[in-house]
């Protein structure tokens, strides 16, 4: 009964410290979980901008893995190129590392004040106090499941049972390894594993072993998570499980050494599985940045991109179906879901011509557009023809889906008519953006892409509280138009070369953007015009 009991303990302790992490990563994506995105879309253009973003955004999250998987769908999208962003998931081992210090620092008296605060910035119901708040409540959450976590494994420490299995344990390392590794994918976090192994009394060179288990078991749950994109995503989170394992047996044979050497090293102590995740995490992004392209080359000989086909056709508009309406219905939303896929790739080929001043990705622009004309105006087609035996929710339903795909059409036209002549006109004339308007284009594309991606979220689930991040979104972006314009202008006064010869491309890129924004944050309209949480004019009222 009493080992029951201390299992409880030690359980619900992991439970509280992966209930703390989920807290803190869906609280700061909440309140900043879009700037965090265009900060790590934006900080790779080189390497040591890369490997802070990675690092950012992962104390942010309180998770590796999030990190892994924000870069793994930006290198899909092409946005980021494979080699940033095996410096990225660099920085972002490192973020773990430090997160983990972080918290082992003996802050847990302060766990109350934080809880406090971040219930009370959490009752404040604006996006970004309500996320913070989430946040302090889940990193007050993890400093008291640490405390749990020193009560409950204190009768292990002094356990003779325990005294007895160890030298069995600290005499089979690879055995010691693969079991921290089974931890850590368990935990679904590198961080959860390393803090639980900072709670037992064990041997200094086991528990070296047992964190180096712990960093390689953190990189699988990646792995799995990216198995559905393409390849290019999948080589990321590979190339990052590939870094670590080399790591690892590089230098689980050495371990007695470095944990004596690391219990020699004066620092603040903080628990030597802490510092030895810390100490492993630096050494291996110093020793593994230079190597980071020809590891990337190498990922990508044993997992060959694939051989992309596009459909021609309507894939889901089945004749058959027209009578019954909610097949129907539900054919036409996975065919426009496709069509949004296609003006997404369109985005993105048009800020990789931008990016590159490469035309080439152009020509694919202009092939998507006409296959998304030609399939808009089958979905169209086809929802006319609905069966009567529809209802006034299935009518309500194919308005929704046709105001959508109209929205996505148009998105297409401003894509091949707008900025492709723009990019075109870029590249053809040699123009050179300042650096600060570069900037400012490069994270208004960024910030469309992503609402690109959000809006077919919105479409596909009817989510009402993304539909209402959606719409705030609008506002970032207007605010983000209006000052990107006047910081232009205030170049132009200065009598900046580049800003006088781009002016005028500068000014039509931004007012696109902000178009194809405007019509792509409209598939939320509908869904919170339900919940009555829509006005009918943005004037004030007197």
């Amino acid at each position: 009964m009493n080992s029951l009991v201390i299992f409880a303990q030690i359980a619900g302790a992991v439970a509280l410290l992966l209930f703390g992490i989920g807290l803190v990563r869906d609280g700061a994506t909440e309140a900043f979980g879009v700037r965090m995105r265009m900060a790590l879309g934006l900080g790779t253009r080189t390497g040591p901008r890369a490997f802070l973003s990675g690092l950012v955004a992962t104390l942010g999250l309180q998770s590796s893995t999030a990190t892994a998987l924000m870069t793994a769908n930006f290198v899909d999208r092409s946005m980021m190129n494979e080699r940033m962003a095996q410096i990225v998931l660099l920085g972002a081992n490192v973020g773990t590392a430090l997160t983990a210090v972080v918290v082992s620092a003996g802050l847990e008296a302060a766990a109350p004040a934080l809880i406090l605060l971040g219930y009370v910035l959490w009752r404040r119901g604006a996006t970004v106090w309500s996320g913070s708040g989430r946040a302090l409540i889940g990193l007050g959450l993890m400093l008291v499941s640490l405390t749990m976590l020193e009560h409950g494994t204190e009768f292990l420490r002094s356990s003779p049972q325990l005294a007895a299995f160890l030298p069995m344990l600290d005499s089979a390392w690879p055995v010691a390894l693969l079991f921290a590794a089974l931890l850590a994918v368990l935990c679904s976090s590198s961080l959860a594993a390393v803090l639980l192994i900072s709670s037992l009394n064990l041997p200094v060179g086991l528990t070296v072993v047992m964190v180096l288990g712990a960093n390689l078991g953190g990189a699988v749950p990646a792995v799995l998570a990216t198995t559905t994109l393409g390849h290019s995503a999948r080589r990321v989170t590979l190339g990052n499980l590939a870094v670590r394992a080399m790591g690892c047996l590089a230098v689980m044979p050495l371990a007695g050494f470095a944990g004596q050497a690391l219990t020699q090293f004066p620092m603040p102590r903080t628990g030597l599985a802490v510092e030895a995740h810390l100490a492993f995490n630096i050494a291996l992004a110093l020793l593994i940045w230079p190597l980071t392209g020809p590891i990337a080359r190498l990922v990508c000989t044993f997992l060959p991109d694939e051989e992309r086909e596009h459909s021609q056709g309507p894939a889901w508009l089945d004749e058959t179906a027209l009578q019954t309406p909610l097949l129907a219905l539900t054919g036409a939303r996975r065919e426009v879901m496709a069509i949004g896929d296609a003006v997404d790739q369109m985005l993105t080929l048009t800020r990789k011509a931008f990016h590159d001043s490469d035309t080439a990705p152009l020509a694919q622009v202009d092939e998507l557009e006409r296959r998304v004309d030609r399939r808009q105006q089958e979905v169209k087609t086809y929802l006319s023809r609905l069966g009567s035996s529809a209802t006034e929710d299935e009518k309500r339903q194919s308005i929704t889906i046709l105001d959508y795909v109209i929205n996505l059409e148009h998105v297409g036209d401003i894509i091949d008519r707008g900025l492709a002549p723009e990019v075109r006109k870029k590249v053809g004339l040699g123009l050179r953006f300042s650096d600060e308007g570069y900037q400012e284009i490069d994270r208004m594309f960024l910030m469309t892409q992503d609402n690109m991606r959000m809006a077919q979220s919105v479409f596909l689930s009817r989510d009402r509280d993304m539909a209402r991040r959606l719409v705030e979104l609008k506002v970032e972006i207007r605010k983000l138009e209006r000052q990107s314009a006047q910081r232009h202008l205030i170049r132009l006064r200065e009598g900046q070369a580049n800003t006088r010869e781009t002016s005028s491309l500068h000014l039509d890129i931004l007012r696109d953007l902000k178009r194809i924004n405007a019509h792509v944050i409209s598939v939320a309209h509908p869904i919170l015009d339900e919940e009555g949480l829509l006005v009918e004019s943005r004037l004030r009222q007197r």
